[in-house]
This record gives C-alpha cells, sequence and structure tokens, in this order.
C-alpha cells in the first residue's frame, strides 16, 4: 500500500494520503519543488502583518487550585479570550516529555510501519485509532502541514488498538489529565452557578475523550503553507501539550490580530469550545486559532479533546435563564451540530450561527 518512490508525474494527494506516505513521507524525499497541492492560498496563510507582540494570554498558576482567587482567574480568562495557559497544574514534567518522546518514535516510524493504523474517516464519536494528513476542503484538495494519530479514550481495551511506540505514554497521560479537565470544567460550571459534574451530567461535559499527537514536519518556506488553518473546536474543553518549537496563535480581542501562545516548559494550553460556548449561553468563548510550521524543527502538540456524547442534546443552561437573560442557542442534538461542523466545514462562526434562534 505505501510507496517508497515518488515520481515527478505522480499524484501527491495519492502520494500522501492514499499511500498513505503522510507529509511526513514527503519530507523525507527531500522534495526540491513543493507542488501546488501543498500552497495555501492567501485567506488561509498566516499573516505575519497581523501578529501583536503586545498582547499575551493569561498564564494561571494552579498550585492553589480551590483558591478563590485562582477560580475567579480562570472564568474570566475563558470569558475574555476562551484561550488561557496553565502552570503547576500537576501532570509530572516526565510524563509531558515521555509523550513528546513518543510522538517522534511513531511519526519517525517507515510509512510500512505506520500505513497499519491509517483510516481514511470515521463516524462522529467512533472509538478508533487511525493515522492520517490533513487536507483542507475536499473540493480543494489542498494539503495543511501535518500528520496526526487519534487515540479514541472512550472504552476500556481502546489501547489494544494502539501503537506500542504511544500506548503506554498516552495511557499515562490521559490518566493525568482527564481528572485535571473535570477540576477545570467543574470551576467553570461554577462560574455559571452550575452544580458539580455528577453522574447525570458526566455525559454532557465529558461523555466521549480522545488524545491526538500532531506532527508538523519542517518547510523550507512556511509563509507559504499552514500547519492548521484557522478554526474553532466543536468540543467542551480541549487540553494542548505543545513542545518548545511554538507556532500556534489565537485571535486577539482586538479581532483582526493573532497572539502567540508562547510555548514554555510544563505548561499546557487550554480552550474552551463551541460546545461549551452554547451551554454558557455566550458567557465563555470559543475563540479561532490557527498554527504555522517552522522553517527547520518539528513540531509536536498533543491536544485532549474532552466532548459531549453523542446523543447529548446542547443548549444553554437552565440556570444562564432564569434571572431574565435573552437565550440565545437553541438546544440541538451534539451527533447533529458534529455533522455539520465536520462534513460543511463552515468558515470562521457559521457552526454557532447555526445553533442561534
Amino acid at each position: 500500500m505505501t510507496s517508497s518512490k515518488f515520481e515527478p508525474n505522480d499524484d501527491i494527494l495519492d502520494f500522501v494520503i492514499k499511500k498513505p506516505n503522510g507529509i511526513k513521507g514527503l519530507v523525507d524525499r527531500s522534495l526540491e519543488i513543493i507542488r501546488n497541492q501543498c500552497i495555501q492560498s492567501k485567506e488561509h496563510k498566516l499573516d505575519k502583518s497581523q501578529i501583536d507582540n503586545q498582547e499575551s494570554i493569561t498564564t494561571i498558576d494552579l498550585s492553589n487550585f480551590d483558591d478563590l482567587n485562582v477560580e475567579k482567574s480562570i472564568q474570566e480568562a475563558t470569558s475574555t479570550w476562551g484561550f488561557f495557559q496553565i502552570i503547576n497544574h500537576g501532570i509530572p514534567i516526565e510524563v509531558l516529555e515521555d509523550m513528546k518522546g513518543a510522538a517522534h518514535k511513531f511519526f519517525e516510524l517507515p510509512a510500512e510501519e505506520k500505513v497499519k493504523y491509517f483510516k481514511e474517516s470515521y463516524s462522529a464519536g467512533e472509538s478508533v485509532l487511525m493515522f492520517w494528513s490533513a487536507i483542507g476542503d475536499k473540493n480543494e484538495k489542498v494539503l495543511k502541514w501535518r500528520d496526526s494519530i487519534k487515540h479514541g479514550c472512550n472504552q476500556q481495551n481502546d489501547s489494544n488498538l494502539w501503537p506500542p511506540q504511544t500506548r503506554n505514554q498516552v495511557l499515562e497521560y490521559q490518566k493525568w489529565a482527564k481528572p485535571l479537565a473535570k477540576k477545570l470544567l467543574e470551576v467553570l460550571l461554577k462560574g455559571l452557578n452550575v452544580n458539580e459534574i455528577d453522574e447525570s451530567l458526566e455525559p454532557l461535559m465529558m461523555g466521549t475523550m480522545a488524545i491526538n499527537i500532531n506532527y508538523y514536519p519542517p518547510y523550507p518556506n512556511p509563509s507559504i503553507t499552514i500547519g492548521a488553518r484557522r478554526h474553532y473546536d466543536v468540543s467542551c474543553i480541549i487540553l494542548l501539550f505543545q513542545d518548545d518549537t511554538g507556532g500556534l496563535y489565537v485571535r486577539g480581542t482586538k479581532g483582526d490580530n493573532w497572539i502567540q501562545v508562547n510555548p514554555f516548559k510544563g505548561a499546557l494550553a487550554v480552550n474552551i469550545g463551541d460546545s461549551f460556548q452554547i451551554m454558557s449561553n455566550d458567557r465563555y468563548k470559543s475563540i479561532e486559532h490557527c498554527v504555522a510550521v517552522d522553517s527547520s524543527r518539528a513540531r509536536i502538540s498533543v491536544p485532549l479533546f474532552v466532548n459531549p456524547c453523542l446523543d447529548s442534546v446542547i443548549g444553554p443552561f437552565p440556570q444562564m435563564l432564569k434571572d431574565g437573560e435573552k437565550k440565545v442557542y437553541k438546544h440541538v442534538l451534539f451527533s447533529d451540530y458534529w455533522d455539520y461542523f465536520f462534513r460543511k466545514r463552515p468558515s470562521g462562526k457559521a457552526s454557532l450561527d447555526s445553533a442561534k434562534i
């Protein structure tokens, strides 16, 4: 299924996605000429003139997690930015470093090994392990400069399918990250006057989870491509570990500027997805973000996506409306919202707008 050669007349999409050699396989061929299928159009590139070095997102020290001032900082950062970083969160540095090492080991495998985990598509909420390369709109057929592997974390025996290069490291990271995500969600729910996550609320807030490992190979001219186009996330909350390469940008408060989420050792980035913005009736923000690639270094990132169950109905919490606050969103089946989000791939806030009253 894999191809060890890439000839001048070969179809680059077939080579990267169908074979699948991945973006890493393309880089390993040391191509002198990069085809148009790797070059992003202007609207999808990161405009460096819009990068704002005067603004930065909040970093919150969780050493005293139960302190009311810490809780307030988390709630305010989520209301203002929808994105913040956390330090002293309890996950050992060794666990994070092991995740980074596991990522390099997997993505540096020969294509013949990675193809064992390839799956071209999957259904919403399906608990799978899959390796894939990112592509823009199917009709557009432009590659994003990223390979990924998804670890579904929803069933007890999911890990039996995971590669030996990542299995133990992902299980260990999941052990630490899941309770951290729950604690953060409970702090945010507290800001909405919603009770702690009990058996009735857990399927809505933490019904399904997945840990992706993303690998962004270096690109000699990073200004013409993108690792992840500007996008929003569909989840309730996302915890992201990134290595020290950098490249993650979020929309600034001015609306047309980009702020770099500067990586530093031991920190995790946290962001809110559309689902939680809907539940909070716009109190908390799902913010647009993108990823640039580096000219000389591969970038690793590991997001934990925490989602509602597919059969959950998402909509504003009743506590949001009891004092007469106007309801912004309809109640929608999460699986319907997921399908619209991933099948239509709408631009900007079109997904959120589709759920508005």
